[in-house]
């Protein structure tokens, strides 16, 4: 049976070998709890420290500044829910954007039925949030600004830079979704001027089911969950080490390879894209063209195309995601798409495409002869 082409890391991503290797220590063997006091415990808090600093260095950040959580899911829950909670005898105002992730636009939908007031900023066709827009927004009694840097779907990165010019403007905290960007673009939390900042181990190589927050010294933050003091107190629970050290390599690896994995992804995206135009013509397009995007992702339109059907057609021979949401009668537009204003069908006909660190020429020509064939088919069946 051939390997299927993988097509898909703004999905998730494979785990480093590298990051496989320092994580089965400890598991296997060094298996302590880190607030013992004897060595095996000592031996992983230090190993906790140790991730702690590969993590910070990954953003230029200092390791305090740095909290571990179970996943990005939580990191936005604890940066979004935390602020507001921590900063409501100011205000009950928060800004945040029509394209952002699940993880943020529920979290704002769930404060906004406790007492919270939310203003949900429209982007240009290209998928921007405009900074005029942020501070046109801002009220006396806004409390939190929370932009993705870079979208999951199309690839479209944000002027987080001026939107954190236009936050500190007006002492207002500001915080960032860097899920999809970590690893994939260069990031200084001070350069950027964030206040809180979210990671995502699985899409950096290491495995489901930790993340990080990066919150700047002195941004007060409520903890949303009571027990012992891991973590300043803001994530209590015995520490999950095995996958904090895998975290913690994996962002080193980012760091080290970071040229070369960004070449190759942006590579691959080239390829991929040169390929499929070379074939089809006018017959294909790219939403977010003429944005800066990730150097992975590709949001791409097979005109006349069902995207659930071309997916479906695919198989297991090369795997990508279809831009919006298919139920059972009826297929729902991506939130992301319609905000871009996105013709209906054109957003139906919408594949993401997303290479990775490990894609390689041969996968990219392989994959670019599959799609055209599936898609010949299909349009010889309309």
């Amino acid at each position: 049976m051939n390997t299927p082409i993988y097509l898909d890391y703004n999905a998730t991503t494979p785990v480093d070998r590298e990051v496989i290797t320092e994580m089965l220590h400890f598991v296997q063997t060094h298996f302590g709890n880190p607030s013992s006091s004897y060595k095996m415990g000592q031996e992983n808090k230090e190993a906790i420290a140790k991730a702690r600093q590969q993590v910070a260095d990954t953003i230029c950040a200092i390791p305090e500044e740095i909290v571990f959580t179970s996943c990005a899911t939580e990191s936005n829950n604890l940066a979004i829910r935390g602020v507001a909670l921590a900063h409501q005898d100011k205000g009950k105002h928060i800004i945040t954007s029509q394209i952002e992730h699940p993880s943020v636009l529920e979290v704002c939908r769930y404060l906004e039925r406790t007492g919270f007031e939310v203003t949900y900023l429209s982007v240009n066709s290209e998928g921007v949030v405009d900074s005029h827009d942020v501070s046109r927004a801002i009220r006396p009694d806004t409390i939190l600004i929370t932009i993705m840097h870079a979208n999951n779907e199309v690839g479209t990165i944000q002027p987080i830079r001026e939107i954190a010019a236009v936050a500190k403007e007006h002492n207002v905290i500001f915080h960032a979704d860097a899920a999809q960007s970590v690893g994939k673009v260069n990031i200084d939390v001070d350069l950027l001027g964030v206040d809180l900042l979210t990671i995502a181990g699985h899409k950096v190589y290491a495995p489901k089911g930790i993340g990080a927050l990066y919150v700047r010294k002195g941004v007060k933050v409520e903890n949303l969950m009571v027990g012992g003091g891991q973590e300043n107190g803001l994530r209590p629970g015995t520490e999950n080490v095995p996958y904090i050290v895998a975290l913690g390599k994996a962002c080193e690896i980012a760091v080290r390879d970071f040229e070369q994995n960004t070449s190759t992804m942006l590579s691959a995206k080239k390829r991929l894209w040169n390929g499929l135009k070379t074939k089809f013509g006018g017959k294909v397009s790219v939403n977010a063209n003429h944005a800066e995007t990730l150097p992975n992702t590709l949001s791409v339109v097979f005109s006349g195309i069902d995207a659930h059907t071309l997916t479906a057609s695919l198989g297991d021979q090369v795997l990508v995601s279809a831009g919006s949401a298919c139920h059972a009668n009826s297929v729902e537009t991506s939130s992301v798409l319609k905000a871009m204003n996105i013709e209906p069908g054109k957003a139906a006909s919408t594949v993401r495409i997303s290479t990775g660190k490990q894609t390689t020429p041969e996968e990219v020509d392989k994959a670019v002869e599959i799609i055209t064939g599936v898609v010949s088919r299909l349009l010889m069946l309309k």
